[in-house]
């Protein structure tokens, strides 16, 4: 079926031009705002949470904002299936590549972690071009699996590698080029028990632990990235550091910068992250302190801070 779908459906309409699309999109955030109501009271929930000083007047403000920008990344998303080489390179470009080339001068791969802000999917298509680095990814697989499987073929077909978080190590481990490994770490959580908590946008928040654990696994540079939106349709990525030794960092300080960092980003542009996800369904475990301590206590055993 998912196949059907993705060369009956979203191939065909990849096609079309993005003017199009775009005109298309004005249709789905009508659609998805006003008649069927999308997942609204999830959004409208969320952002009074993550605003609680916000008037309601201000929250209803970023909702329709927030249904607008989805509607472009849902478009958007449809034409990465077919967009060019060189569209993208018109449409997606670096701000500060040099931070990340001067690892690769140094034969260094590096981690590369962000959220679900602004277009990830462009980025997941074009990264191995943009950047010298072997470009490697860990994907959430849909759960259609035919569908999957068609959708990162086409995110791969500029060199991308898109792996998952059970078979990350035999990828990373058997590449001879420097990679660059792409991770969105604002999903919620799968298990709780073993997430990290922290303030995050007015709330307790779990946060997937993956990326300081592969850092301090492979003693790999964290770099966050900022995808900035310049206007409808061209995105610029900027660089920061997070880490360059992750063993000389305390427990969980990699994590706690990513968190901020994206933080930042949602407060300056909060339509432009997304609100619809379920991000706030895992509840803060009652023995919590104790968790944390086991989980540092085991972290610095098994990394030694130096």
């Amino acid at each position: 079926m998912g196949t059907i779908v993705f060369y009956l459906v979203l191939y065909p309409l990849s096609l079309l031009p993005l003017w199009f699309l775009y005109g298309l999109s004005e249709l789905i955030y009508i659609l998805l705002y006003y008649i069927i109501g999308y997942r609204k009271k999830i959004v409208i929930n969320n952002l009074k949470n993550s605003f609680p000083e916000a008037s309601a007047k201000e929250i209803q403000k970023i909702t329709k904002a927030y249904y607008r920008h989805f509607s472009d990344i849902i478009v958007e998303g449809i034409k990465n299936l077919s967009i060019s080489k060189k569209e993208l390179l018109k449409r997606f470009s670096v701000k500060n590549p040099e931070l990340v080339e001067a690892y690769f001068n140094k034969k260094q791969s590096v981690i590369l972690t962000s959220g679900h802000f602004n277009n990830w999917e462009w980025l997941i298509t074009i990264q191995d071009t943009l950047l010298s680095h072997q470009a490697i990814g860990i994907g959430m697989p849909i759960s259609q699996k035919s569908l999957d499987r068609e959708i990162n073929k086409r995110r791969s077909r500029f060199g991308m590698i898109v792996t998952h978080s059970g078979d990350y190590k035999n990828k990373i481990e058997s590449l001879d080029r420097p990679y660059a490994l792409l991770v969105l770490g604002d999903q919620s959580p799968g298990d709780e028990r073993k997430s990290y908590w922290t303030n995050f946008l007015n709330q307790q928040t779990g946060f997937v632990f993956g990326t300081e654990y592969i850092s301090n696994t492979y003693n790999l540079p964290v770099l966050y990235y900022t995808v900035n939106k310049v206007k409808r349709g061209y995105y610029e990525l900027e660089f920061k550091t997070i880490c360059e030794q992750p063993h000389r960092l305390k427990y969980g300080e990699i994590t706690e910068n990513y968190v901020n960092f994206l933080e930042k980003d949602i407060l300056q542009h909060p339509a432009q992250w997304i609100w619809s996800h379920k991000r706030w369904k895992k509840a803060v475990p009652k023995d919590i302190k104790t968790l944390n301590n086991t989980h540092e206590k085991n972290f610095n055993s098994r990394f030694p801070r130096k």
